[in-house]
């Protein structure tokens, strides 16, 4: 699976110094990657909320932005780049 680009998901923000660069909730030190951690271990929305400082309205913003991204096609690993001169 590719890593997403979190520099265009507008709820998130990476600063150096600031949480080693982590991907963070903007104007927070919460790491977007602990929401998923935990999602993934089986905790609600809900409760990922009142464990940690972050609203329904950030995780949403993840959450959709993570959505969209799987929605792109990739192109097949084997695909000349656009412009190569083999694809004219």
């Amino acid at each position: 699976m590719a890593t997403l680009d979190w520099s265009r998901c507008p709820a998130v923000e990476s600063i150096p110094g600031k949480v080693s660069g982590a991907w963070v909730f903007k104007d927070t030190r919460m790491p977007v990657a602990t929401v998923f951690e935990n999602l993934e271990a089986g905790l609600t929305v809900e409760e990922v909320m009142g464990e940690f400082a972050v609203t329904r309205e950030q995780i949403n913003a993840v959450l959709h932005f993570a959505a969209q991204s799987l929605d792109t096609p990739a192109a097949p690993a084997n695909a000349p780049a656009p412009g190569d001169a083999r694809s004219f």
